[in-house]
């Protein structure tokens, strides 16, 4: 029985990573923001917490032997379109936002003395699509965070990312609020399907745990064969 850290684990794949490791009798702190939480696990113990504010976690154990940021945005639009400030506001909260919680349970994370720490990316950029410049950059300085802290925080901490497609959460609602908008964007991968939370959650569960020891500094893409098959 492990201690986990999963921020932004109220909604969508954050959500989906908590109650797996809440079922395989692990304790979990949890954060929410802006999804409500509706109901309490066995093992999943909720908190309010604002990445964009001060980071302040109450009752942690003292060793944590994985986290997990999920907190994300999906802004596209045409470049011209975007302002500086909504490049600078993404990276706020999917770089920075790691950046604080990361440093602020580096002591216990160290304390586990095998611990694991995963990040989120997007196929975007490793393919680059269409309107995708917003999320794409905060993206990428992701990628390059977790290539430089796997190699400062080897042997004892793991660092790897999950890069997904397009990913059937509430987050991405709008991209996916018709039949019609659904058959286009499953279509576009080779599996023929849009992803589900639980797809990524289970990448991510690997990667917290043993049978993952020998992985670090990786980006691991789960989305549908989109990065790597040419229809």
């Amino acid at each position: 029985m492990k201690n986990y850290v999963v921020i932004g684990g109220s909604s969508g794949i954050g959500e989906a990573v908590a109650l797996n490791l809440d079922s395989s009798g692990h304790h979990v702190r949890a954060t929410y923001c802006q999804n409500p939480v509706l109901k309490d696990h066995t093992n999943i113990h909720y908190q309010y917490l604002n990445v964009l504010e001060d980071i302040s976690l109450v009752d942690l154990p003292e060793k944590i032997h994985g986290l997990v940021y999920c907190p994300g945005s999906i802004n596209l639009k045409p470049f011209h379109r975007i302002k500086p400030s909504d490049f600078e506001n993404d990276f706020k909260l999917q770089v920075s936002g790691a950046v604080k919680v990361i440093q602020y349970l580096l002591p216990r994370l160290k304390k586990a003395e095998s611990s694991s720490i995963i990040l989120f990316s997007t196929v975007a950029v490793n393919q680059g699509f269409n309107f995708h410049s917003q999320v794409s950059s905060s993206k990428g300085a992701v990628e390059g965070l977790v290539k430089a802290l796997s190699a400062e925080f080897s042997p004892t901490i793991r660092v790897n990312c999950i890069a997904p497609s397009l990913t059937d959460t509430p987050l991405a609602a709008k991209l996916l609020s018709s039949e019609e908008k659904r058959e286009a964007n499953s279509k576009r991968h080779p599996l023929k399907r849009i992803g589900t939370p639980q797809d990524i959650a289970q990448a991510a569960i690997f990667l917290l745990g043993d049978t993952s020891s020998w992985i670090t500094g990786q980006i691991i893409h789960v989305d549908g064969g989109m990065s790597s098959i040419k229809l």
